[in-house]
């Protein structure tokens, strides 16, 4: 698909970052030149390369080198600290790792380092931006590798990959805390961009902010390989401000702006937002949380938007389901719309089915929530070393158990009505309660914590936790709060801590989160930044 854009959309601008304007053409010429030097840095096919950074044209480049290469790419969550990330590289035995030393004040190499992790498989470092500090490369000495006979493996590694290669390892946290490899291949991650430029119309020319993170599957196969695909032109922006935001709209004359419900409701929301001119902006696709009608009223009558659709995606499957842009405002707003070509999506009764091969669940009808079932041609290949969590994903007749709890209607429309397993949305962002409590348990004063998602305002759903403290220690909401700020990233730190003597328990010495979620509704608060 790369040589192909590279070709046919040669003259049109594929990536536009500060002073880095590059055409198709030239990103065609940069991929090869990262491919190049992933196998002068010796890396074989199949082997890992990681990605910590935010976005950036060096990004772009990075991951579909890696791909020309023939190896496979690990995007790292920017917001991770040291430990969070060293997890995910050395599971993944990751071999070179592209990141920055500069990126608000943070220093991701000091990071790792500072983690005191053990990384054998970890032999080379190279910094996309900032400082470069002993024993890494800079990203220009990188690229400089890859010339010669480098560049001529990497072309044939690249003829010879198939549909089944496999191509990315994104990692998502289970419930158990400790997050899951998910393994893609080539042919399904080309299925999830090329299937999102059908959904929404993008096409050539169009000029799209991407504010949706690289790391994510929103940003990286609905954003770079989708414009890939349509020969659109990609803006990445590093980190969301509104006010950054409104004015490249402006500058740019950016006509594709994707993203969580928070990011429209901050542009509605800004004092300036009206002075600035937005009449450029043709499309808008969002989801990953309940958005209120109102939101998307005003999304279509206060902004310019002619193509307003939102969808149910994961990483496991990328997207399943979307609406229609002849959709009403109810309909975009309360459902996820109908399943995406070559998806079947059933809605099963949860009590009677159990994991595979305890027999299959029953189809609930219309109206009934159940949980959410899934398959199609770009659900995952399996978890990375994990075959009894891949084996107790799948249903015996190949469905994917997606954990989300869902209503179909009468038009075949798909609502998500909750989680079966607890994991909360906050701005975008999966949280997954178990993994929050994990961390909190590691805190001294603490003998037991629960966390459950509690309303806001502004990004849809916050962490509050409930702890218990140990024998004769006094902890404080506030410095918890302070405390699991410095050890997560910022979207996984609760925003409220409340300290109980006890939690509420089931006769099974359960925690009864309903108990809790009942408890923290009666907080009329909404959360700070």
């Amino acid at each position: 698909m790369v040589r192909s854009a590279s070709a046919e959309f040669a003259g049109l601008d594929a990536v536009a970052d500060g002073e880095a304007r590059w055409t198709y053409a030239a990103l065609g010429q940069r991929a090869a030149e990262v491919a190049g030097a992933l196998v002068a840095s010796g890396l074989e096919r199949g082997e890992r390369v990681g990605i910590w950074a935010p976005n950036s044209a060096q990004w772009i480049a990075a991951a579909l080198g890696t791909w020309a290469a023939g190896c496979v790419l690990v995007p790292v969550n920017t917001r991770f600290k040291g430990r969070e990330a060293a997890d995910v590289l050395g599971r993944s035995r990751v071999r070179l790792l592209v990141t920055v030393t500069d990126f608000l004040g943070t220093d991701y190499l000091a990071l790792l380092e500072g983690s005191g992790a053990a990384l054998p498989d970890l032999d080379c470092l190279v910094v996309a931006r900032g400082p470069v500090p002993p024993g890494a490369l800079s990203w220009r000495g990188f690229v400089a590798r890859g010339a010669g006979v480098a560049r001529d493996e990497a072309e044939r590694r690249a003829a010879a990959l198939g549909p089944e290669d496999p191509s990315d390892i994104l990692f998502t946290s289970g419930t158990t805390g400790a997050p899951k490899g998910v393994v893609q291949t080539h042919g399904r991650t080309l299925r999830v961009g090329t299937d999102w430029v059908a959904m929404t119309g993008l096409r050539a020319g169009d000029r799209y902010l991407m504010v949706n993170p690289y790391f994510h599957m929103f940003g990286l196969k609905a954003g770079i390989l989708a414009s890939v695909a349509a020969g659109a032109t990609m803006f990445p922006e590093p980190v969301f401000d509104v006010e950054r935001v409104l004015r490249r709209v402006a500058a740019e004359r950016i006509t594709v702006l994707p993203g969580a419900p928070t990011l429209y409701q901050s542009i509605l929301d800004h004092p300036g937002g009206g002075g600035v001119d937005l009449s450029s902006l043709r499309v808008a696709v969002t989801g990953a949380a309940d958005i209120p009608v109102e939101l998307v009223r005003r999304v279509r009558e206060e902004l310019p938007f002619s193509v307003v659709v939102t969808g149910y995606g994961l990483t496991e499957a990328g997207t399943a389901s979307a609406t229609s842009p002849d959709d009403d405002d109810a309909t975009v707003a309360e459902t996820v719309g109908r399943p995406r070509p070559g998806f079947e999506i059933r809605i099963v009764d949860t009590a009677a089915g159990g994991p595979a091969g305890e027999g299959p669940a029953a189809d609930v009808p219309a109206g009934t929530p159940g949980e959410i079932l899934l398959r199609g041609g770009s659900v995952m290949s399996h978890y990375l070393d994990d075959p009894d969590a891949t084996a107790a994903a799948f249903t015996d007749d190949g469905f994917l158990r997606t954990g989300d709890l869902g209503v179909r209607d009468d038009r075949g429309c798909l609502r998500i009505v909750g989680r079966s397993k607890d994991m909360f949305i906050l701005g975008g962002f999966n949280v997954y309660p178990a993994e929050v409590e994990n961390y909190l348990l590691e805190h001294p004063d603490l003998a037991r914590a629960a966390v459950v998602g509690v309303p806001d305002r502004r990004l849809g759903e916050v962490g509050m936790a409930f702890v218990v403290p140990r024998a004769g220690a006094v902890p404080v909401p506030s410095e918890l709060i302070g405390w699991a700020r410095a050890r997560m990233a910022n979207y996984k730190v609760p925003r409220f801590v409340e300290v109980v003597d006890e939690l509420p328990l089931n006769a099974a010495g359960k925690v009864q989160k309903d108990v809790l979620r009942q408890r923290a509704a009666r907080r009329d608060v909404e959360s700070t930044p």
